[in-house]
């Protein structure tokens, strides 16, 4: 039995690198047309995951929400992690979901995850969300302890207590890195920040181990993955999809690029003539600044 059950939230995003968005008539994105790949913030929060199997031995469960292709972003999680376990929750139930009904829908998954979860990993956000919302109210209808914007954490096993450090605002102060300490089970949304260390010889071996373990386990995710559906999950079905979701996204729009009207001259410094334009510019520009 591993001393550690860790469990990741992930989500299959557009992929933006690529510049083609595709949208449906009423302005939805088009999810089947456009590319897609795992989300960056769910990249990062695998990484924090598989610095556990590294370090404590944990087994790793990967679940997400989504439509069927979204079994890409579980291979390339599982690639990241090495996990042992992928959940795909899918379903046209689910669909119109907001955050609190796609939380509802992972809470769910995670308790049908094998073994009682000691940590829960998400991303700092979606790229095509950005909200920031999912993960805290998938912790929050878990119960467990919630902490952000993590940069670093350490876990003692024996004691069942984690200290994490993280990254914060204090009273209008940016990157604040503030200590804290709790008893497990905690949910961690990682910051974007976050990147795994290791430093002693038996903490690299482990790491090329995992690592080697966890490529032949991707080319065969098939063998690791399972498909829950409304009914297979469990949920409650006025909490998730649109019953469940108080928040109605009407329409996604492209934001269209504005045309350039500002012009750049170059000055030479050494030209005291074209300094004594400058300055006369200046002056007229504060001028018309000035209230009379």
């Amino acid at each position: 039995m591993s001393a550690l059950n860790v469990a990741v939230i992930i989500k299959l995003e557009p992929d933006f690198s690529e510049g083609n968005v595709s949208y449906n008539p009423d302005g939805t994105l088009n999810r089947v047309e456009t590319k897609n790949t795992l989300g960056p913030h769910s990249a990062i929060a695998a990484h924090a995951a598989f610095y556990a199997k590294v370090m404590y031995d944990a087994k790793v469960s990967i679940g997400t929400m989504g439509p069927p292709i979204a079994d890409l972003a579980l291979q390339q999680s599982q690639q990241i992690s090495d996990a042992e376990e992928l959940h795909l929750y899918s379903d046209r139930l689910f669909a119109g979901a907001d955050t609190l009904g796609t939380a509802e829908v992972l809470k769910t998954g995670i308790e049908k995850m094998q073994g009682k979860m000691d940590i829960v990993f998400s991303g700092h956000r979606a790229s095509d969300g950005e909200t920031g919302q999912t993960g805290p109210q998938t912790g929050w209808k878990l119960g467990f302890t919630f902490l952000g914007n993590v940069i670093s954490y350490s876990v003692d096993v024996e004691t069942r207590m984690i200290r994490a450090k993280r990254l914060i605002s204090l009273q209008g102060v940016p990157s604040v890195i503030e200590e804290v300490e709790a008893p497990l089970p905690v949910f961690i949304s990682i910051d974007p920040t976050y990147k795994s260390s290791f430093n002693t010889i038996s903490q690299r071996l482990s790491f090329q181990k995992y690592q080697k373990e966890a490529t032949g386990r991707a080319e065969n995710y098939k063998e690791y993955f399972k498909v829950f559906d409304a009914d297979q999950l469990g949920v409650d079905k006025t909490l998730v999809g649109l019953p469940g979701s108080p928040t109605i996204v009407y329409k996604v729009e492209k934001v269209p690029k504005a045309t350039a009207t500002r012009q750049a001259e170059i000055v030479d410094g050494s030209n005291p003539e074209q300094i004594k334009k400058v300055v006369a510019r200046m002056k007229e520009a504060l001028l018309a600044m000035v209230i009379k």
